[in-house]
């Protein structure tokens, strides 16, 4: 093949890009699409994702219809609810796992970013960015206790990295204790504090020095420290999420999170809160370490801390704690962690959470869900094994995986979004936006029942 041929094929297929790029930017400027171009979207979607991101998500994904047809795929989101392209509209209960406490795409945190974005987008890593600073002395105001410096990063898997890291410069030890049913992320060091063995087989051996011990265990937990004190591997670090999320909404025994800390300043080791899907008003506190009146030596951040518009986390932590990366602040950084967009979107989301009371109205909404959830499940025990929660943290548990997915997808049929997947269905969450309304959950409480109905246990 001649070399001229060769760029004729490559000039040919710039041009075919170019053209599929203007097409789908197009379609994004659009305010509204036609069924016509729903059509395309939908396809060029389904195809996509089977032959270039992952086949799997098609399996997985409630996005197919009892016959079989792809029906569902997110275009535009509003409220409590998103809409597919074919205009059908959700209430959305499982909120990108927590990610909408302010809900989607609220005026102020999108106005913050698109006025930040009019200025500046990303900073340039040589001089001082302002929002960052400003960002960090707002968390040290309204995080428990003494926490007092941050880091920035872009999800919780990151956070979650730092927090690890931060705990092996302070003591130079490199014991961690994690529970059982945790989940911190999916990156090598936060897996290796994840319990569920299905996303840890694979990438075996991960981080060596962590040991998992039963969530909710504080007999355990004391025996795990005492071991470890006494062959010479002291503990650096317990890390908890004060209550479990992925592992199916499980909230801590009475004063077990008060005696973890106890353990932790006996031995002189450090607590750290993976607050990712707990924090930012979720339970009912804007931190959940408010609701135990525990203070970590570090919390973690995420999910809903960009408001649902930008990826944003961030680390805080006490100053005794912080101080060993004074001497050097490149021992640990990320290119895009603390950017100007993300910390716009963070400033407008606290400030949100603060003007709206959504802390307070998620207990309030969450107290009565609850309630509501549980008077619905009544006459189905044989179905329903527990229904239980913390604000609008909630978790439906099922006897059996196959009725928690018939469940989560009867939802789905009806326009209401929970997580529920094909490979763990035992439980399903729901964490709504903060903001949604009565009316919206007794529509799906309404649901729930009707649902239950039909299903078999």
């Amino acid at each position: 093949m001649s070399i001229d041929y060769k760029q004729e094929l490559k000039s040919k297929q710039n041009e075919q890009v170019s053209e599929y790029i203007n097409r789908v930017l197009e379609l994004i400027e659009k305010e509204e699409i036609n069924e016509e171009e729903a059509a395309w979207i939908t396809k060029e979607t389904v195809d996509g994702f089977r032959e270039h991101v992952n086949p799997g998500f098609l399996a997985y994904r409630k996005t197919v219809t009892k016959d079989g047809q792809f029906a569902a795929v997110e275009w535009s989101d509003n409220g409590s609810c998103f809409k597919d392209v074919n205009g059908k509209e959700y209430i959305d209960c499982l909120g990108g796992f927590g990610i909408y406490n302010v809900g989607h795409r609220h005026p102020k945190v999108l106005k913050a970013v698109t006025d930040q974005l009019k200025r500046q987008a990303l900073h340039s890593q040589d001089l001082l960015d302002p929002l960052r600073a400003m960002l960090a002395k707002i968390l040290a105001d309204i995080t428990p206790g003494d926490l007092k410096y941050a880091f920035f990063t872009n999800s919780g898997t990151e956070s979650v990295e730092a927090a690890l890291k931060l705990a092996k410069m302070y003591s130079e030890r490199t014991t961690f204790i994690s529970t059982t049913r945790a989940f911190h992320g999916k990156s090598l060091g936060s897996l290796s504090g994840t319990a569920k063995g299905m996303f840890r087989k694979p990438f075996l051996p991960l981080i060596p020095g962590f040991r998992h011990v039963p969530f909710g265990d504080i007999d355990m937990m004391r025996k795990t420290f005492e071991v470890c004190a006494s062959v010479g591997e002291d503990v650096a670090a317990v890390i908890l999420e004060p209550i479990q999320g992925e592992g199916g909404i499980i909230l801590p025994p009475e004063n077990y999170l008060k005696q973890v800390r106890e353990l932790c300043n006996q031995y002189g080791s450090l607590l750290i809160f993976d607050e990712v899907q707990t924090g930012m008003g979720r339970t009912g506190k804007m931190f959940a370490a408010e609701l135990y009146e525990v203070v970590p030596d570090i919390i973690c951040l995420a999910k809903a801390f960009g408001g649902g518009v930008m990826p944003a986390g961030a680390i805080v932590a006490r100053e005794e704690v912080f101080k060993s990366w004074f001497p050097n602040p490149f021992m640990h950084t990320t290119t895009f962690g603390g950017n100007p967009l993300a910390c716009a979107a963070a400033i407008a989301t606290i400030g949100v959470l603060i003007e709206e009371k959504l802390p307070e109205r998620a207990a309030e909404v969450g107290e009565y869900f609850l309630k509501e959830l549980k008077q619905a499940a009544k006459g189905h025990e044989d179905k329903v094994q527990e229904i239980r929660g913390q604000g609008l943290m909630i978790g439906i548990e099922f006897h059996q995986d196959e009725i928690g997915y018939e469940v989560s997808k009867g939802m789905f049929d009806r326009g209401i979004l929970v997580a529920g997947t094909l490979i763990n269905s035992k439980t399903i969450r729901i964490e709504p936006a903060l903001t949604i309304s009565y009316e919206e959950v007794d529509q799906v409480v309404r649901n729930f029942k009707e649902v239950l109905e039909h299903v078999e246990g």
